[in-house]
């Protein structure tokens, strides 16, 4: 049986945030709120000035220390924040679809939601929901439970990090003995996770979350993005099973072959249609401006004249 791209998507998330949890571990990117240092690739990073640059009153100490803020302050953060831009131009919000933890969040709420009612939102009952099956409610009520509970506390051990040095939470942790800032750190944290697993979910995804907003807007400009495309020459062949808008969690319905900025490229209705017409007989695939990208059994199918620019 074809392995479809949900199944890899699940093994991105899980990779990119046990990744997230780690980089503090190994002082890759966090802030010390105790030693007031901030650590970048285990080392830590500073503006390269002098001792006593200040007591140089010359213009080439003056200029010496203007340059040095440039390159260590300015520089860095102007290419830290250009990250999601660029992703973005390139290929669209594949991040938020393929490797954002507070994503993989919303979508485990998602799940369990949907399970025990019957639909995906809690106040709300789109026109096409998911299938649920025949669940064992009391079973995914522990599981939902267990989530609330086990989930937004390891991710405020895990953001805390950030912060507090790991190691003093773990040994914190271990004594069961927490300082006021690891404190106020996990629990903010685990109420800000409740809250909109609950509350929120993708909402914010659409509207709120800055580096989402980015790659949607230049994701959108470019002509060139990773972006879900139909084959038209076969459409013909949909069954109207309406699969695929029952897939999308974002309320995108692909269908309308135009370009949505709430689509993640996430591919769940490419995996959708699959099933529905046969493995690789799918409408739908994630290709760039230029051509096609997945999956590849479309990709060889379609016809120059089908692929959109």
């Amino acid at each position: 049986m074809r392995t479809g791209l949900t199944f890899y998507r699940r093994l991105s998330q899980i990779a990119f945030i046990a990744v997230f949890a780690l980089i503090p571990v190994f002082d890759l990117f966090r802030y010390d709120t105790a030693t007031h240092e901030f650590f970048l690739f285990g080392r830590v990073w500073t503006l390269g000035l002098k001792e006593g640059f200040a007591a140089d009153p010359s213009a080439a100490g003056a200029l010496s220390v203007t340059a040095q803020f440039i390159l260590n302050a300015v520089l860095p953060w102007i290419a830290f924040l250009a990250v999601f831009p660029l992703m973005g131009w390139l290929t669209g919000r594949l991040f938020c679809g393929w490797a954002c933890p507070e994503g993989a969040l919303f979508e485990l709420a998602d799940f369990l939601t949907l399970k025990l009612t019957g639909r995906r939102n809690l106040f709300v009952r789109r026109q096409q929901e998911p299938d649920r099956g025949t669940p064992n409610r009391v079973a995914y009520g522990l599981l939902a439970l267990l989530s609330a509970v086990v989930i937004p506390l390891a991710g405020g051990v895990a953001l805390t990090g950030y912060l507090i040095a790991p190691k003093t939470i773990w040994h914190q942790l271990a004594a069961g003995q927490l300082s006021f800032g690891v404190k106020a750190g996990i629990i903010g944290v685990a109420i800000y996770m409740i809250v909109t697993s609950v509350l929120v979910r993708h909402v914010l995804c659409r509207f709120v979350c800055a580096a989402g907003l980015m790659q949607m807007l230049f994701g959108w400009a470019s002509g060139r993005s990773l972006r879900l495309q139909m084959d038209v020459a076969r459409i013909s062949e949909c069954t109207d099973c309406k699969a695929c808008d029952k897939a999308c969690f974002m309320n995108v319905t692909p269908r309308r072959h135009r370009r949505d900025i709430s689509c993640v490229n996430c591919g769940a209705c490419v995996d959708a249609c699959n099933r529905e017409l046969g493995n690789g007989r799918g409408l739908f695939h994630l290709g760039f401006g230029t051509g096609c990208a997945l999956p590849e059994e479309n990709c060889r199918k379609l016809a120059p004249n089908t692929i959109q620019r």
